[in-house]
C-alpha cells in the first residue's frame, strides 16, 4: 500500500480542550484510571511538553485523552496539532514530534523512516481509536440511504451524477429520489480517511473503482476540503453533496447504510467493532507493531467494512527519559478503560478490545530511553 505525504511550511501547534472539565477527568483518574491503565510503573510529577500531529478524526477523542491525562499530570504541556494522518507521520519522521496520529499505518518506506528516527530503531503502531467512516449526504427530505458498493464508487468515480440514478434507485426501492445533481466531496489534504476509503472503493468495487487506495484523492472533479471538518461543512452548506468522514462528525446528515452479504449495515460502533475483531494483522511487522489490515470484503452479519482504524506512532526508545516518560503515561492513559470510555462519550468511537489492550499494553510497558 502506497501512501504519499505533502510537504507543508509549518506546524502550527493547537492545544485541544484546554478548558474541558479536568477536574472531573482527574477525579475519574484519581478513582480508576490507574488500575485499568496497567501501566509499566509510569513516572509520578511529570512535566515538560508532550507533543504529537496528525489525523484530524481523532480530534473529539483527542480532546478527552487530553483532559483526562492533564487532570492527572497537570504539569505536562500537551499539544496535538490534527494536520492530517500524512502530516502528522511526516512530521513523527522528521522529529518535530514525540507521536503520530494516524488513519493509516506507516508504508513501507516510512516505516524504515521511523526506525531510523526511532533511536532503538523500534517503533510502536497502536490500534487506539476504532470508527466508522460514514458516506453523508445532504438531501432535502432523505434521511437515510441503502448503497451498494458499485453504487458508492460509481458516485464517487463521477460516472453516478444524479440522485435518482437507476443504480441508486434499485438500492432503495420505494424511496422518493429528487431530480437533484449529486456533488460528490472529497479530502484536499493527505488524509488517512481517504486512504482508507479508497481501500474499500478498490477492494469492495474493483469493477468501477480501477485507482488504488491513496491518501490523496486520486480523480478529478468533484469539491475537496481540507480535515474533516472542511469535508462536513461544505456537505452541510451544499444540498445534494455527499462525503466521507468519521462518523461521529455525522450530525443531522443524511446517513448511508452499505451492502454486506445480505443485508445493508448501518456505521456504528458496534459494526465497525465487529470487523476489526475479525481482520488480520498485517505481516511483517516489529514486536510492538500491531497494525490491522481490515476486511474490505466482509460478508459476516453485523460487519461495518468501511472502518477507520486509527493509530498512535511511536518509540519504543527515545533519545530521552522526559519523552519516554511522558509518551509512556499518555498512552497508558489512552489505551486504559476509563480512557476508552471517555473518548467514546466524547466522539461516539468504539473502544478497543481487551486483545488488542493487552497487546498495546506489552508495548507501552516496553517504552524507554536510551
Amino acid at each position: 500500500m502506497k501512501l504519499s505525504t505533502k510537504t507543508r511550511a509549518a506546524t502550527l501547534s493547537v492545544a485541544l480542550a484546554g478548558t474541558l472539565a479536568l477536574s472531573a477527568c482527574g477525579a475519574a483518574n484519581e478513582s480508576g484510571s490507574g488500575g485499568s491503565g496497567g501501566g509499566g510503573g509510569t513516572s509520578q510529577g511529570l512535566s515538560g511538553d508532550l507533543v504529537g500531529a496528525g489525523a484530524s478524526s481523532q480530534q473529539a477523542a483527542m480532546e478527552a485523552w487530553q483532559a483526562g491525562f492533564q487532570g492527572e499530570y497537570p504539569d505536562v504541556n500537551f499539544s496535538y496539532d490534527p494536520v492530517g494522518s500524512g502530516g502528522g507521520r511526516e512530521q513523527f519522521i522528521a522529529g518535530a514530534t514525540d507521536f503520530a496520529g494516524s488513519d493509516a499505518p506507516l508504508d513501507d518506506e516510512e516505516l524504515t523512516a521511523a526506525q531510523e528516527r526511532c533511536a532503538g530503531g523500534e517503533v510502536f503502531e497502536l490500534p487506539n481509536y476504532i470508527s466508522p467512516i460514514a458516506v453523508i449526504f445532504n438531501l432535502e427530505g432523505v434521511d437515510e440511504l441503502n448503497l451498494t458498493p458499485a453504487t458508492i464508487a460509481g458516485i464517487f468515480a463521477g460516472s453516478i451524477s444524479n440522485w435518482n440514478d437507476p443504480a441508486i434507485a434499485a438500492d432503495n426501492p420505494g424511496a422518493t429520489l429528487p431530480d437533484q445533481p449529486i456533488t460528490p466531496v472529497h479530502r484536499a489534504d493527505d488524509s488517512g480517511t481517504t486512504d482508507n476509503f479508497t481501500d474499500y472503493l478498490f477492494q469492495a468495487a474493483g469493477d468501477v473503482w480501477t485507482s488504488e487506495p491513496d491518501g490523496v484523492w486520486p480523480l478529478p472533479g468533484g469539491e475537496a476540503a481540507n480535515g474533516t471538518s472542511g469535508v462536513v461543512g461544505v456537505v452541510e452548506s451544499t444540498v445534494g453533496a455527499i462525503t466521507y468522514a468519521d462518523a461521529s462528525r455525522a450530525g443531522d446528515l443524511g446517513v448511508v447504510s452499505v451492502a454486506v452479504g445480505d443485508e445493508f449495515v448501518a456505521p456504528t460502533p458496534e459494526s465497525a467493532a465487529a470487523v476489526v475483531e475479525n481482520s488480520p494483522a498485517v505481516e511483517g511487522r516489529g514486536e510492538y507493531d500491531f497494525a490491522i489490515e481490515v476486511n474490505r470484503q466482509t460478508e459476516g452479519s453485523g460487519e461495518y467494512p468501511i472502518v477507520l482504524v486509527s493509530y498512535h506512532i511511536g518509540c519504543i526508545q527515545y533519545d530521552d527519559e522526559e519523552s519516554a516518560d511522558n509518551v509512556r503515561a499518555f498512552m497508558e492513559y489512552v489505551i486504559s478503560e476509563d480512557g476508552q470510555q471517555a473518548a467514546a462519550e466524547n466522539a461516539g468511537n468504539a473502544p478497543i478490545s481487551d486483545t488488542l489492550r493487552e497487546q498495546a499494553r506489552g508495548a507501552v510497558e516496553a517504552i524507554t530511553a536510551g
